[in-house]
């Protein structure tokens, strides 16, 4: 439970187009057991090209720069100029934060009381020492199970999975589509 977001590759294949000429086959096994797929009715393959859990700023960037405004778990179109945006958006906030030893929070329990109120985890970890660019540039947003909320080493992890995961997918040169697609 809690915010999934995926960025998926759709990769056209037009298979079901005999003036194509395109030649395949599609063997695929599920529990030990075949599933039958006619590649020549195979249009497009979806595939995951990015995985995030929880990383709330960059959900929200989709949601404000994609979605426009809707945050409704939809499959969204984005364009690698989008990609490209985010991306160099990303990289600023990298080049802008500075990891410092700090306390964090890293969850929360509930008490024990007869009335049990949700207490926070704290440990200790890293803090980014001056968060302004960050909260200027991709801000953490709080919603259902989205994760913390707080500028620190695992805002830090996302952003640098975000990097990762932007620069694979801009290297395919194909006229490939690529779709956001959260759940919660």
């Amino acid at each position: 439970m809690g915010l999934d977001m995926y960025l998926t590759k759709k990769v056209y294949i037009g298979a079901n187009w005999e003036h194509r000429n395109v030649k395949g086959k599609i063997e695929v096994e599920a529990e030990g057991k075949p599933i039958k797929i006619n590649f020549n009715k195979v249009s497009y393959i979806d595939e995951q090209t990015g995985y995030w859990r929880k990383a709330n700023a960059i959900h929200n960037w989709f949601v404000k720069n994609v979605q426009d405004g809707e945050d409704n778990c939809g499959d969204y179109y984005v364009s690698k100029e989008k990609m490209q945006e985010l991306l160099d958006l990303c990289k600023k906030v990298l080049e802008n934060s500075k990891l410092i030893d700090g306390v964090i929070q890293n969850g929360s329990t509930f008490s024990k009381d007869t009335e049990p109120k949700l207490i926070p985890v704290w440990e200790t970890g890293k803090t980014i020492e001056n968060p302004e660019v960050a909260r200027e540039l991709l801000p953490v947003t709080d919603g259902f199970f989205f994760g913390g909320t707080d500028y620190d080493q695992y805002y830090m992890e996302d952003i640098e999975l975000t990097i990762d995961i932007l620069e694979e997918a801009l290297k395919d040169k194909a006229l490939n589509e690529f779709y956001y697609h959260s759940s919660w």
